[in-house]
């Protein structure tokens, strides 16, 4: 890395970006996206299209994981039975999932 100085950077940033998710240092997201936008200008840009979100994201502690497991279970198996059962089978299989 010491042959290629934006390579250098780059790797600080996605460091720096991996140390905000871990410790949900959220308002720091700004500074991170200013420093990001001549190299990493796509990500930092689509950082900035909801950059409340994101930054929620960054700070709150809960999360909306276990509900997308759920849902994405459920789409599994409607996806599997479609056309292929009525709504009782598929009412099984999701209750028994």
């Amino acid at each position: 890395m010491d042959a290629c100085p934006e390579l250098a950077t780059a790797h600080q940033l996605v460091r720096d970006f991996g140390d905000m998710l871990t410790q949900q240092t959220g308002v720091l997201l700004p500074a991170w996206i200013d420093k990001a936008l001549p190299g990493l200008s796509g990500v930092a840009r689509r950082l900035t299209n909801d950059l409340d979100a994101v930054t929620a994201g960054f700070t709150l502690r809960w999360r909306s994981g276990a509900t997308e497991g759920a849902v994405n279970s459920i789409k599994k198996i409607k996806r599997q039975l479609y056309g292929r059962a009525e709504f009782d089978l598929l009412q099984k299989m999701i209750l028994l999932a």
